[in-house]
């Protein structure tokens, strides 16, 4: 029999790691030493703290390049990466130094030192998962319950556990799955949710699952 599904939400601490960079190897070098928790922080932070914009705003090493430096056409390469197609922290990050090292080696990038007081500071976090008094037996608490939690649980199950806590899918492809509900776990595992504000992701889980408890 199918375990229920617990919501959970989660809080997160941000600490700053002590490492900056004024110019592209420096960048690339913390980027090659940072924990996996930085590159997250990173590129996720935008999408975070602007859920209402779509499409989402880009990564913190876009923007930097792009407002610091005044490297337009490698901002635009670092902003393109597609977050959504990477399964794991680590492809990401190797992502990101592919890029820079391709422009390192056309560039004598030292020169290019940003002004003073506008270097890159990396950062990272420490999260806090907390229980919420949620809980689904079935598909119909399910999408009842999607309707009132905050969008930091949503964040949680369908960002953080599908790449930061390295589970492969997020937390309610997983549990539908194991509830037989393959093909409502293969629509959801198929979103994109970074070309979404978190209330349009809302809606979209809400209306794919109100069709199957429809058909159920």
């Amino acid at each position: 029999m199918a375990t229920t599904f617990r919501f959970l939400t989660r809080l997160n601490l941000v600490e700053l790691l002590g490492r900056r960079a004024k110019n592209i190897p420096e960048l690339l070098e913390g980027l090659r030493l940072v924990p996996g928790t930085s590159i997250y922080y990173h590129t996720h932070r935008f999408l975070q703290q602007h859920h209402y914009l779509s499409p989402e705003p880009p990564n913190d090493f876009a923007f930097w390049v792009t407002n610091s430096l005044g490297l337009d056409s490698l901002g635009e390469r670092l902003a393109s990466v597609d977050t959504v197609s990477f399964p794991t922290i680590r492809d990401l990050r190797t992502k990101y130094l592919e890029i820079l090292e391709f422009y390192s080696q056309g560039h004598n990038a030292r020169n290019g030192d940003c002004p003073e007081g506008q270097e890159f500071h990396f950062m990272s976090f420490r999260t806090f998962i907390l229980p919420t008094p949620y809980e689904a037996r079935d598909l119909k608490e399910f999408r009842d319950i999607l309707q009132k939690v905050s969008i930091n649980s949503i964040y949680f199950h369908i960002f953080d556990a599908r790449l930061r806590l390295k589970k492969g899918k997020n937390d309610f492809s997983n549990w539908l799955e194991e509830m037989g509900e393959t093909q409502l776990a293969r629509e959801i595992s198929r979103l994109d949710p970074y070309t979404i504000t978190f209330e349009g992701l809302r809606r979209d889980l809400i209306q794919r699952v109100s069709r199957h408890v429809k058909n159920s």
